[in-house]
């Protein structure tokens, strides 16, 4: 039976919810994509190994999207699953639900702590056997894992937060970590007033610094303003039940964004066999693109909590609605991306001081990649609403697809035509259309099929 509800996300119009709760997510996921570029702005201006470090930046990226990649996947479940409790008005489970939820940012947090400590030299040195890039990487990379919790802690108040409707909250914790980060960056890497200058070094540790800044303050904002939320340390008592339900929910979320990282990983070896140009250039474009990536998948992360409490609360209307607009915002964003990286391609390279040949490669990577943003814009979307719906593996398959099967062995191949002469490089670029596309087909298919079987199903 349908059920009445009195929480904005059961009662505010759709299109109205997916604004106010999704632009606070957007430009929080979009502050997330400024710790990697500002430090890569900053090092790349750096007066001696600017380049280098650049490209060290570059092979650590991996490892630090497949952080945000738990910690957000991790959140992403916590969400769904505590905005169809709320739903449903199953306050116990709720509290169980937050409570395992910090319960796992402890795991995650010491499992990338150790890997700091012990897995570092063997990760860096399957990438680059330049001793100057190797050390780099070594001494940014390794303080970004051991003083991880404040991006693991910040990705679960974040989603707690933006459960309950509170994305504002999120958001602000985020602009604080971002603002810190910022400032920092040149006084540590530079060393300003009176500090040693310190590379890599100081970016690792501005960045550390503006994260756990944001932790804080979603941890604040958390106990202040989830009142629907009891918070008790019985409550972190592991359950494999609640932890199983967020899993199943998180897992496909946790894979689409840790392909992420495979995929950046198996690139920057298919890339340096190329030439080391071509790495720090698809590099700098990635981090450039991730403005647009991370928009969409911030409005993504609306559309699943919206779409997964009115199935909770039994509104096939509001759930067709979530679908709806959430797809056609979600085109919205990634067609403004494309006209704006289209139109000020040049520009955006020069921020990093390139030399000539590898500015020319980042410029020909954004003309000619960025035409997979409409594609993208839907296969992101469908995996908000596939989630959302308790489609996990659908979702799985649309990014296994898209950041995997459709990538590494295509730009593989082409590379091995880009090793014979640099002016096959544009059909490398090709690949993440092809792939794109690809993926695009198979969502809509799935999209068509949930639609019968669940969406349908649902009262009117």
């Amino acid at each position: 039976m349908k059920k009445e509800s009195t929480n904005r996300m059961g009662t505010v119009p759709v299109k109205k919810l997916l604004l106010t709760m999704g632009i606070p997510m957007i430009l929080s996921m979009m502050l997330q994509a400024v710790y990697n570029i500002v430090d890569s702005a900053f090092v790349s201006n750096m007066a001696s190994g600017g380049e280098a470090a650049l490209n060290a930046l570059t092979l650590a990226f991996p490892v630090q999207m497949l952080m945000v990649a738990i910690g957000i996947g991790t959140g992403v479940g916590t969400n769904a699953l505590l905005s169809k409790s709320i739903g449903q008005g199953n306050t116990q489970k709720v509290n169980q639900v937050t409570g395992n939820a910090l319960f796992l940012g402890i795991l995650i947090y010491i499992l990338f702590a150790l890997f700091g400590i012990f897995g570092v030299n063997i990760y860096v040195s399957s990438q680059t056997s330049n001793a100057q890039i190797m050390e780099m990487t070594r001494q940014y990379l390794s303080i970004c894992c051991i003083a991880s919790a404040g991006i693991v802690f910040f990705s679960i108040f974040e989603k707690l937060l933006q459960a309950t409707g509170r994305s504002m909250y999120s958001t602000t914790a985020q602009v604080v970590g971002a603002v810190i980060n910022i400032v920092l960056d040149p006084i540590l890497i530079y060393g300003y007033f009176g500090l040693p200058e310190m590379g890599v070094r100081g970016a690792a540790y501005a960045t550390v610094i503006g994260q756990i800044a944001s932790a804080l303050c979603g941890l604040v904002f958390h106990l202040k303003y989830n009142k629907e939320i009891t918070n008790k340390l019985s409550y972190l008592k592991p359950s494999a039940a609640i932890i199983g339900e967020i899993y199943a929910i998180g897992l496909p979320a946790i894979i689409a964004q840790a392909l992420m990282s495979f995929m950046t990983y198996g690139l920057n070896i298919i890339f340096g066999k190329i030439d080391e140009t071509v790495v720090t250039a698809y590099g700098l474009y990635y981090k450039i693109q991730q403005f647009i990536l991370f928009a969409a998948f911030g409005l993504r992360d609306a559309i699943t909590p919206i779409v997964s409490f009115n199935q909770g609360m039994g509104s096939r209307s509001r759930v067709k609605e979530g679908i709806r607009y959430g797809i056609i915002y979600t085109l919205g964003i990634m067609v403004i991306g494309l006209v704006a990286l289209e139109v000020f391609a040049t520009p955006f390279s020069a921020i990093f001081g390139l030399s000539g040949e590898t500015q020319q490669l980042c410029i020909s990577a954004i003309r000619v990649i960025s035409l997979s943003f409409i594609f993208a814009g839907l296969n992101i979307a469908c995996q908000g609403i596939f989630q959302a719906l308790n489609s996990g593996m659908e979702s799985l398959i649309i990014s296994v697809c898209r950041q995997f099967v459709f990538v590494i062995p295509v730009a593989c191949g082409f590379s091995l035509l880009a090793r014979q002469s640099m002016e096959y490089m544009w059909l490398v670029w090709l690949t993440f259309i092809i792939a794109e596309g690809l993926s695009s087909i198979i969502a809509f298919i799935f999209m068509k099929r949930i639609n019968r079987n669940i969406v349908s199903k649902l009262e009117g």
